[in-house]
């Protein structure tokens, strides 16, 4: 998802809405031959996502700036750790610091707000997923940064899969077919590849999903002795899906109810930036 092309495409847009005229305090105060070196320095723990992107900040300013990225995206780190080193111009350098810094330190905190819930639910072999709650146009980039925390994307847009919500369900029902049937029609007309998801929020909707043969079913806002009932009720026959309701002081018990996925929309639309500082040294005027 997070190719070059969606980089430098994104990147481009935010250094333009920086600086749409140019960088006037840069340009007032720095000498066009001063360089400068700057490192990218944690002030706190995290896990880091973002590098490229980060880099792509600077050269995409002047391609004279040099950017070695000391830590992998998925690398845990602590604080005074160096992430990163940038040289080159001093006014380049100056000019990408808060688009490169906005990237790193709001991936990076979605990648270490990710890697909590997964450490969380260690050993019960259940997978943590992101959900489409994300950034308007920043979707590659918080979804890849989940991944350097150590989870797992759902799906990608609204064209990658069928996801029959609780809204889907009641048009079916107000036509007058039956849930299993409609799905089942459905099933016909989409390629052998779609996956097909379907949302319940009761028990007794349950056998009436699985009769149609979908892939995976999700529990949504089930208290916990219903999702055991659900898990055992489903019994293998399809992907069982947790969602609603979670958090980190909940989702361990979730986990335990032996279901496969946990979706958490807090791991992109609440994650805090993270912490992290770029120090410039200028090196001669």
């Amino acid at each position: 998802m997070l190719s070059p092309a969606v980089i430098e495409t994104t990147v481009r847009a935010a250094l333009a809405e920086d600086a749409p005229w140019g960088d006037l305090t840069s340009e007032a105060l720095i000498p066009a031959s001063a360089t400068a070196t700057a490192e990218l320095v944690a002030r706190e723990s995290g896990v880091f996502s973002g590098g490229e992107v980060f880099a792509a900040a600077f050269t995409l300013t002047d391609a004279r700036v040099a950017v070695d990225v000391r830590a992998a995206d998925g690398t845990r780190f602590a604080p005074g750790d160096v992430l990163a080193v940038v040289t080159g111009p001093a006014g380049a350098v100056l000019t990408a610091e808060r688009i490169g810094l906005n990237f790193a330190q709001r991936m990076s905190g979605v990648a270490t707000l990710t890697a909590r819930y997964v450490d969380a639910v260690t050993g019960t072999g259940v997978r943590i997923a992101d959900t489409r709650k994300t950034t308007p146009g920043l979707r590659a980039f918080e979804r890849h940064a989940v991944r350097s925390g150590g989870g797992a994307n759902h799906r990608y847009s609204l064209s990658d899969a069928v996801m029959a919500k609780d809204n889907h369900l009641a048009v079916l029902v107000r036509s007058g077919m039956s849930v299993t049937d409609a799905l089942r029609d459905a099933k016909t007309r989409l390629p052998h590849t779609t996956h097909l998801e379907v949302e319940v929020d009761r028990l007794d909707q349950i056998e009436a999903v699985l009769a149609a043969g979908i892939g995976t079913i999700m529990l949504d806002n089930f208290s916990l002795a219903d999702l055991r009932t659900g898990v055992a009720q489903v019994a293998g026959r399809a992907t069982v899906e947790a969602s609603g309701g979670v958090s980190l002081d909940t989702v361990r018990a979730i986990a335990e109810t032996g279901v496969d996925v946990i979706s958490v929309g807090a791991l992109t639309h609440s994650a805090r930036a993270l912490d992290l500082g770029l120090d410039v040294r200028i090196d001669e005027a």
